[in-house]
Order: C-alpha cells, then structure tokens, then sequence
C-alpha cells in the first residue's frame, strides 16, 4: 500500500501506443512519483505482473499493451534491475499456454526487444498472511513470490463480477491456473470475493501500479466488451486508490466497484478523489461522459438487509446462458467453471443452476464470447455479452 500519508495518483495523458510517447507518458509518471529508482534498486529482480486474462490479439484492448510494457521495462532495466515479465492467465496453467498468450498479446516481442525474460516456471508456493481478512494462507505463483519488487500492470476494464478491474483485481493472477477455479468456489459470494482480493494485496504490497488506460475496455467486460479510448496511463503506489481514481475517471462510483467497496468497509480508502493526492489535469478535464459500464449484474442483491438477502438472491441474481449460434462447442466455459455446472452434451454446453455459483469465469473466458447473462428483472431478458 501507500507509503504516503495521503496516497497519489498520477495522470499522464496518452493519446495512443506510439512508442516514443507511451514512453515520454511513463517516464512523467515516475518522475512524479520519485523515478524508478524509488522502488527498484540495481540488482534486483522484478516481477512485472501484467494483465494476460486469455490469449488474445493486441486490439481486442484485454491485455495489458506492449507498448507500455515494454516502456516500464526500459525504466526498471535503467535503475538496474533485472526484469520477469508473468501472468497465470486464465484456464490451465502451462507453458504451452503461456507461450500462446506470451505471443499473442506482444509480450513476446517485448522480451525480445529488451532482454527482458519471459516467466514459464509453473512451480508455487504457500505463503501465510496472519493480517488477511478471508485469506489467511493464499498459494501464490513462485516467481512472483520470489521476487524482490513486484509491479502491476493492470488493464483499465469493465467487470462482469466486481463491477471494475484495475489495480487490486490484477493479482489474482498470482494465483496458479485452475486454482483461481477453486477460490471462487470458496468465494461465491462477491463481497467476500472482494475481500480475498483486497487480501491479495496486503500479502503481495505491489510497490508500483502504472494503469493502461490509453485504451480500456466498456460494456461486458473483462474480455467481451469494446475497446474504448481513454488516453491516460494513472500510476501510483497504491493499488486502491489507483482504483478509486480510474473509476471516477470513466464514471463508476466508488462503492458499485466490489473491490473499492470492501476497501472502504475496512479503512483502506474513503473513496473519495478529494482525499488522494491528484497530479496532473483535472479530474474535469480527463473524465468521460459516454464510457459503458458493465451492466448491473445483480450487486444491489448483496446490499440489502439481510432479512431479505437470501430470498431476494435466489430470485433476482442473474445467469449465464448461452448464445447457441455463436458457440462452436470447445467446452472451454466446462472447464474453466469453478463449481462443476457446466456439462458438454452433444457439443453444446448444460448449465445446472443449481449448482452455478454466479461468477461468470464462462463469460468471461470464452474464446467465442457466446455466453450472455440474463437479468430476470430487466425489460430485455438477455443481452448480449
């Protein structure tokens, strides 16, 4: 978390990946939080977590931008530190995965044009977190817990679950493959979801966060929405309040993002962007007007008293269905869902609502983006992910 009293958030506007201005934008936001040299020291070994959700072309904006990568890669190799560039993407965790979503997203290249490596060890490790709210031992990928510093390279998205994903929703990436699988089956409950994430950060204390906001992601995110121009990378050492101002930036309120709401029930941020340190143009001048958010996926549910929660739950929370023309019968949604509800039958995949616990990993990873969620109180019944 912060070191300052009151945590900063640095605005630098970026109007596209043209290399040398994506690197004059990081190099303004380092300067105005005290240079690379701040947090990496020469000869230290630096994790660069990046958001690699799915393998998927550049353009489909989920997938953190090289051109910002590899601009930071630059900045931690001139204050001496050597760096490994990872992710546990989603969906089984292997080399040849990675080596796919390594290429796809121009990571690859990346490493090729920097010397920076590109992390394939599949090991893990257990580590405690005494301090933890809901997660008092967490398994986290080896090379990240290895590492002296870690630094975040979030997306800057919509979110189908928590509403936005940004600096706290990144690491969960740190942990390995299909056992994201497991904590959202320990975790279905989005607050409680939120709270583990929150966990996440407190264990791992990424020293940086510089967000890809040059463009993001609206509507059905994290990988079925559109990509949307916002022109900033927002940096900072605090993952939340980083949060806090890149959803103010795109119009989100601070408690409909999960993750900003459970940081505000335990004193991490009041949510509010007049108690966070602001450099750069206003708040006015940057913020957006026609930015879609994720639709209302049921949250309000988890906000009402609790003599009205269970029943109010069952009947209103919304589900994954599945656009019939769109799929093509991988069974991708099968074997990615945490709670086993997904049966392939002919090609096609079965949800057992009963068993479907609402977190959307199938929406979410779906190579084809064929699966839609149905509100049942809205006016149209299915939209379109």
């Amino acid at each position: 978390m912060a070191e300052e009293s009151q945590p900063r958030v640095v605005l630098t506007p970026c109007t596209d990946y043209q290399e040398a201005r994506v690197e004059a934008a990081v190099q303004a936001s380092l300067a105005a939080l005290g240079g690379m040299e701040r947090f990496v020291q020469p000869g230290q070994r630096v994790f660069l977590k990046v958001n690699l959700l799915m393998a998927k072309e550049i353009d489909r904006a989920i997938t953190t931008h090289p051109a910002v990568v590899k601009a930071v890669v630059k900045q931690i190799q001139a204050a001496g530190g050597s760096v490994i560039i990872g992710d546990s993407p989603g969906g089984p965790y292997s080399v040849s995965g990675l080596k796919r979503s390594y290429r796809l997203s121009g990571m690859e290249q990346v490493a090729a044009e920097t010397g920076a490596a590109l992390n394939f060890d599949l090991g893990a490790v257990e580590l405690t977190h005494p301090a933890g709210k809901v997660l008092k031992r967490a398994t986290i990928i080896r090379p990240l817990a290895d590492a002296d510093v870690v630094i975040t390279l979030p997306k800057l998205k919509t979110h189908r679950l928590t509403k936005f994903t940004g600096g706290v929703k990144i690491l969960f990436g740190a942990i390995p493959g299909l056992l994201k699988a497991e904590y959202h089956l320990r975790m279905p409950d989005v607050r409680d979801f939120s709270d583990m994430l929150l966990d996440l950060v407190t264990l791992v204390k990424p020293r940086l966060s510089i967000m890809d906001g040059v463009v993001g992601m609206e509507g059905e995110g994290p990988s079925a929405g559109k990509p949307k121009q916002v022109g900033l990378l927002l940096a900072s050492t605090d993952s939340v309040a980083l949060d806090v101002v890149a959803c103010a930036v795109v119009g989100i309120p601070p408690e409909e993002a999960t993750t900003t709401r459970a940081a505000m029930a335990r004193g991490l941020t009041t949510g509010r962007v007049e108690d966070i340190d602001l450099v750069g143009p206003p708040l006015s001048a940057v913020k957006l007007t026609d930015f879609e958010t994720v639709g209302k996926g049921g949250d309000f549910v988890h906000r009402m008293p609790g003599f009205v929660h269970g029943l109010a739950y069952a009947l209103l929370r919304p589900k994954p269905v599945t656009n019939q023309q769109l799929c093509n019968g991988c069974g991708t949604c099968a074997n990615v869902c945490p709670a086993q509800a997904i049966t392939m039958i002919g090609h096609r995949p079965r949800t057992d609502y009963d068993k479907c616990i609402r977190c959307f990993c199938c929406q979410e990873l779906c190579p084809q983006s064929a699966v839609m969620i149905q509100r049942p109180w809205a006016g149209r019944m299915v939209f379109r992910v």
